[in-house]
């Protein structure tokens, strides 16, 4: 579990999301002969793919380790370098104390940061193959059961009642049809489902859904622009020492 801290606040999307999307390859369409959904490829191809779990885990690193001081004047790109580099130096399983937050000068939130210096804080935040290699990967192979979805949701809960948004893992295997990085910032509890409001790296214009259904004990996500929506398995990343 992280350290709880007094002074933390709940992750706003508004403000603590990135303002550039991870981009799409391949995206579903509809054929207008046949009314079916189709994957097709993205033309022209885009720039920045592949970086679902590097853009979640950049948003969670400053949420935890930087804060914004709109007061401040602005500085030049060599020091928002050097302060984005200390902030991605930090560990996004750990909640430093307030007073050693990174301030970035001149900005209000991380929306508005990221979009004045999109290109500097995607240079800096590294590449695709973060994504492939991302240390939890390895539990995707293993099955997943209902009391284990069961244990995840009350992890989860747990941390966001601490303000901890945990970011969590969707797949499915043997059959990849979704491998995709969330980070989860709420709950709404009902008897008969948990929905959860996420931060969907793909689509930072809006917060996204992931639904937890008590009886099945099974968590389904729903159909985006790249996957056709359906059961998923689910499991927390950027925790401990094996995620």
């Amino acid at each position: 579990m992280p350290r709880v801290q007094s002074e933390t606040k709940p992750f706003n999307f508004e403000r603590d999301a990135l303002s550039f999307p991870n981009e799409l390859d391949w995206v579903y369409r509809e054929n207008a002969e046949t009314g079916k959904m189709n994957f097709a490829q993205v033309d022209p191809a885009p720039d920045y793919i592949h970086h679902c779990f590097v853009v979640v885990r950049v948003a969670k690193q400053f949420f935890l380790h930087a804060r914004f001081d709109a007061s401040a004047e602005k500085v030049d790109q060599k020091t928002y370098r050097e302060l984005v580099r200390e902030v991605l130096s930090r560990s996004p399983r750990d909640l430093e104390p307030d007073p050693r937050r990174v301030v970035i000068p001149g900005f209000a939130d991380l929306r508005s940061f990221s979009t004045a210096w999109k290109t500097l804080i995607k240079d800096e935040a590294g590449g695709s193959w973060q994504s492939y290699v991302q240390l939890g990967n390895w539990r995707m192979i293993l099955p997943f059961t209902r009391n284990g979805h069961q244990r995840t949701v009350d992890q989860l809960l747990t941390e966001l009642k601490a303000d901890w948004p945990p970011i969590v893992h969707i797949v499915t295997f043997p059959i990849i049809t979704i491998n995709h990085a969330l980070l989860i910032y709420a709950a709404h509890e009902t008897d008969t489902t948990i929905l959860f409001d996420v931060y969907d790296p793909n689509n930072p214009a809006e917060s996204g859904k992931l639904t937890y259904d008590r009886a099945t004990r099974t968590f389904i996500f729903p159909a985006t622009n790249y996957f056709a929506g359906g059961p998923v398995n689910v499991y927390e990343v950027y925790h401990g020492l094996y995620f």
